[in-house]
């Protein structure tokens, strides 16, 4: 299984990429929304991490791109941001993802996470 991995804070990137392919996982990683929406037509991941404060394009935009884009694989978007008051996980839940997990978060649970939206 595919992931795009997209986050501008370089440690976590790589934490959750790490953490990833140590369960089986091939692993994109981008550091910005446009180069998330380039790497997701290309690659056609089946599951997006993304997170909602970004440069250039935010999460949401990239959400909304990805869900508005005909023709493509819908894949899993599970948003993993700072943000956590509910007005956030409703918006981005709103705007199209479909799980929503707040930093600081749990390597183990983000792998839960994942394989539960594979299911």
């Amino acid at each position: 299984m595919d992931i795009l991995i997209v986050e501008d804070e370089l440690e976590i990137a790589k934490l959750i990429q790490l953490t990833l392919e140590r369960e089986g996982f091939t692993c994109y990683v981008c550091h910005d929304g446009l180069s998330a929406l380039q790497t997701f037509s290309t690659q056609q991941p089946d599951v997006i991490i993304l997170d909602l404060m970004l440069p250039g394009l935010d999460g949401l935009e990239v959400c909304a791109r990805i869900r508005q884009k005909p023709g493509t694989k819908d894949p899993y978007i599970l948003m993993l941001t700072a943000r956590g008051e509910e007005i956030d996980r409703v918006i981005g839940l709103s705007t199209g993802a479909d799980d929503y997990l707040v930093k600081p978060f749990s390597p183990t649970e983000l792998v839960a996470r994942v394989r539960a939206l594979l299911r």
